[in-house]
């Protein structure tokens, strides 16, 4: 009778030590990993990774890992140097998108259709510039005076100058997307996008635009 999962084809005789024999055979010749042991091949990928490092306790040790998967440390005056590479590199950015290159400027600022709004906005006075300064100085009032009469009257004023600056940024707004439309006929940006655009750099001081002006004022932008 042969023994299930032997594969020879001569029959084994029936006596213990015959098959005390086979098996132990069988288990020399077809090693099986122990019961609660990862596979051969599983243990062969441990071991390739590597050890896993239990995760930092402390944020020091945490600090300190940290450190050492950052590579060798530089010296003093390598920091220095460092430092004031990347120091150049970021003002030469910097340069660059107040000059107004496309490569180096903000999403909402890229395009001839944006570049255009801008050189309208920046060669006009507008009446919606004034609105930083003016809210200040009444701020400034209400606080440096704390007086009921004083409030009675500036709380009017504030509202005045707010639907004054409404009226200018619509109007901004307006004449930005008639120009446009006339030398950008194919420009599928929205009139709303462009109006807002143009009004929140009106509302800006001259000094502090970004992208810095490239026209003066009472130039004619065609």
């Amino acid at each position: 009778m042969n023994l299930l999962g032997r594969k020879k084809a001569n029959p084994v005789p029936e006596e213990s030590g015959a098959v005390e024999l086979g098996v132990e055979d069988d288990a020399a010749a077809t090693p099986t990993a122990p019961k609660g042991r990862p596979t051969p091949k599983r243990s062969e990928t441990a071991r390739k990774r590597g050890p896993v490092a239990p995760a930092p306790m402390t944020s020091s040790e945490a600090r300190k890992r940290r450190k050492e998967l950052g590579g060798p440390k530089l010296s003093k005056d390598e920091r220095k140097a460092d430092k004031l590479t990347r120091r150049a590199a970021m003002s030469e950015r910097r340069e660059k998108m107040m000059a107004g290159e496309d490569a180096y400027l903000l999403p909402r600022d890229k395009g001839p259709v944006r570049c255009f709004v801008r050189d309208i906005v920046d060669s006009r006075r507008n009446i919606l510039g004034l609105f930083m300064p003016a809210a200040l100085a009444l701020v400034f009032v209400m606080l440096a005076i704390p007086s009921l009469e004083v409030q009675r009257l500036l709380s009017p004023a504030m509202l005045a100058l707010v639907l004054i600056m409404a009226i200018d940024g619509l109007m901004i707004g307006r004449r930005v997307n008639k120009a446009v439309d006339a030398k950008f006929p194919d420009n599928v940006e929205s009139g709303w996008k462009l109006g807002f655009y143009a009004a929140s750099r009106a509302s800006q001081l001259r000094r502090m635009r970004a992208p810095r002006p490239q026209v003066n004022r009472g130039d004619k932008i065609a």
